[in-house]
């Protein structure tokens, strides 16, 4: 933090603040008129900084594991907070990657003429100034800030304390990059201060600010969406599932549940609740079972799951409206696909959600019938990613159906606005 940061006490957030909204206002003006060229030579030269640094930021982070493991930071949190090498490497390259994409800013679709002889059609725009309020992940500041770039808009990051050393040292990188290429500094802004009062002035700064996107927990994704007076992109929580169905491939079905569960435990996409089919659940559970207890995965379970599966935990009703970020899963054997998409209307956050089936009607079916923001067939919920989706990055996944739903990358973070084009011409 800077010395500056240090000095600021609670009686001046609120001008330490507004001061920071007037820059992002300003900035908003000349991100927005930005080149494409412009905007890209800044994403590349942030990526570039971001390598060089590494080493800095591993050497930051270790300071911010460090301070969480003291203060009790559980395994799912300590997680999302550590930088490696790898983890690293892939926000550079999610950096380079938005700046192969198309950029959205200026794009003009649906032109058509109309009866009167003007031509009607949309231009898609910049939202302005968007704050983003996230917890433990790091990796996030160096996203948002490629993804508002690009997008033409400021942004004011406010990350959280336990990553205050990690994001200042790549909010560095990224002051880097802009100079580099020509773009004011402002235009990515990191909150210095760790103050959570910072974080009620900021989702009230509707003069300054366009949209808030909150990143965390439930607590803090409900904290914003009660007391925020600007709008908000969003999701509370995510409780994915895997529905293994009567007609499903079995092997496939087994690889696609593992995977969804174990390859990353601490991320909204991972399933937290797996359904299986009553027809199907005596060839499935056995073999799952082996593979999960040899990566220490808690199993809870229906009656029916637990006559399967003797010495299992009894799934209560918590269980099911529980995201568990954690490896522990629940299992409910169900009579089919109509008792799962009934499930997971009940207890699902409206996040990710596969079937598993070899059965189109079946497959058809789970794709119109269940409301989530990624609807999936026959593949892990892990997917459920803005660089898996060829986003570049992503913002915050909504399970909002209003600005914009799932993962939030370019066009999300754009608006449009009706273009006419005329010759003179007067309505009679």
């Amino acid at each position: 933090m800077s010395t500056a940061a240090n000095k600021i006490g609670t009686d001046d957030i609120h001008a330490y603040m507004k001061a920071l909204g007037e820059r992002a206002r300003e900035a908003s003006l000349a991100i927005g008129r930005a080149d494409t060229g412009s905007k890209n030579a800044a994403l590349l030269a942030i990526a570039d900084a971001i390598d060089a640094a590494s080493a800095k930021l591993i050497e930051e982070n270790a300071r911010d594991l460090e301070a969480g493991r003291k203060s009790g930071l559980d395994a799912a949190l300590l997680d999302r907070l550590e930088l490696n090498d790898d983890r690293i490497s892939a926000m550079a390259e999610g950096l380079r990657q938005i700046a192969t994409l198309p950029d959205p800013v200026g794009e003009i679709t649906g032109l058509a003429y109309r009866p009167s002889g003007i031509q009607v059609g949309k231009m898609r725009v910049p939202l302005g100034v968007i704050g983003i309020i996230y917890e433990s992940r790091p990796n996030v500041t160096a996203d948002a800030a490629g993804l508002c770039l690009k997008s033409g808009n400021a942004t004011i990051l406010r990350g959280g304390s336990e990553a205050i050393h990690s994001n200042q040292a790549i909010a560095a990188c990224i002051q880097q990059g802009l100079a580099q290429a020509g773009l004011p500094k402002e235009v990515v802004q990191v909150i210095e201060v760790t103050d959570r009062s910072a974080v009620g002035e900021l989702i009230r700064m509707n003069r300054y600010v366009d949209v808030i996107v909150p990143r965390g927990g439930k607590g803090l994704i409900e904290r914003v969406s009660a007391e925020a007076t600007v709008p908000v992109i969003k999701h509370l929580h995510g409780i994915c599932h895997v529905y293994i169905d009567d007609h499903a491939d079995i092997d496939k079905g087994i690889k696609v549940a593992f995977n969804s569960k174990t390859q990353r435990y601490g991320t909204c996409n991972t399933m937290e609740t797996l359904l299986v089919a009553s027809s199907v659940a005596d060839q499935v559970l056995p073999r799952l079972r082996q593979m999960y207890d040899e990566k220490g995965v808690e199993l809870r379970g229906c009656d029916v799951t637990r006559k399967i599966l003797p010495g299992i935990a009894v799934a209560s009703d918590e269980d099911w409206d529980t995201e568990y970020l954690a490896p522990i899963l629940s299992i409910r054997v169900v009579e089919g696909i109509d008792q799962a998409m009934d499930h997971i209307r009940h207890h699902g956050s409206g996040h990710t959600d596969s079937i598993i089936t070899e059965d189109w009607s079946h497959a058809r079916r789970f794709l119109r019938e269940v409301d989530s923001s990624s609807v999936m067939v026959n593949a892990s919920t892990r997917f459920a990613d803005g660089y898996e989706y060829g986003l570049g990055a992503e913002i915050g996944i909504s399970t909002d159906k209003i600005h914009v739903r799932g993962p939030v990358g370019l066009e999300g973070l754009t608006s449009q606005k009706f273009v006419v084009l005329g010759d003179g011409h007067i309505r009679g």
